[in-house]
């Protein structure tokens, strides 16, 4: 049985607000749900501060790593916003204004308000495009396989939209779950099993500690929607193996 390759990306979270702790990033979710739905997954995230050299060294490792390479922050009107200058470094090609984004955010603002700040947010890499931006004026941008996205989540999240069903992804992961009520020890070998017997599927514990019980949401994800129940029945019979009370779906609390 041949399997279709899994198309990776790899995210850069870029911010010293984040690392310091003030700010609490709410993009990585988002964007991995985002990615799974165009058939996607995120393999790799890191979180590198406002510092030049790192951005460049984090986004070559990923765009080489992974299919595609997505950044957060760092491409609004301040002189810390430094992420478009580092992508560049990345490919090794200078900064320019692109005509368009200019357009956009003199539209957007009006030309009277689109100062030397707000033109910013048009430099792109040489050769790059842009990703249109239903929220607000302001762009995001793309260098080859390189996707620059807001940090702010519901700007990001427009961003996302534009680039709906431009991926060149494979087919969409799905997911059904069971929560078993009893350690996830008590469960390991059994799970083991079912997943060498199943190598069609991939398996995830989840355990918790919620209300008084132990239990773990047992995640089964799948490509093929048709190879997902039979695992959930074994998960089933081996939870009433062990005399585990369980339920269908993800019941945490």
């Amino acid at each position: 049985m041949t399997h279709a390759r899994t198309v990776t990306a790899g995210l850069v979270v870029v911010g010293d607000e984040i690392l310091s702790g003030r700010t609490q990033d709410a993009n990585i979710a988002y964007l991995a749900k985002w990615l799974n739905e165009e058939g996607v997954v995120l393999k790799e995230v890191r979180i590198i501060g406002d510092e030049r050299p790192a951005i460049i060294e984090a986004v070559n490792a990923l765009r080489q790593r992974c299919d595609y390479c997505f950044t957060t922050g760092g491409i609004g009107p301040t002189h810390d916003d430094i992420t478009v200058d580092a992508v560049a470094g990345a490919f090794d090609v200078g900064v320019i204004y692109n005509e368009e984004a200019l357009q956009m955010l003199a539209g957007h603002y009006g030309p009277e308000q689109l100062t030397e700040a707000r033109k910013r947010m048009a430099r792109v890499p040489d050769g790059g495009d842009l990703v249109k931006n239903p929220i607000s004026g302001a762009p995001g941008v793309r260098k080859d396989n390189v996707f620059m996205l807001a940090g702010i989540p519901g700007i990001m999240r427009g961003m996302l939209e534009g680039l709906r069903g431009e991926l060149a992804g494979a087919e969409p992961m799905l997911s059904d779950a069971v929560t078993v009520f009893a350690p996830e020890s008590e469960m390991a070998e059994r799970l083991a099993a079912i997943q060498d017997a199943h190598p069609e599927v991939s398996i995830g514990s989840y355990p918790f500690f919620r209300q008084g019980e132990i239990g773990a949401a047992l995640v089964v994800r799948s490509t093929n929607a048709g190879h997902i129940p039979p695992v959930l029945a074994a998960i089933r019979q081996a939870a009433e193996a062990i005399d585990a009370r369980w339920v269908d779906g993800e019941a945490l609390t």
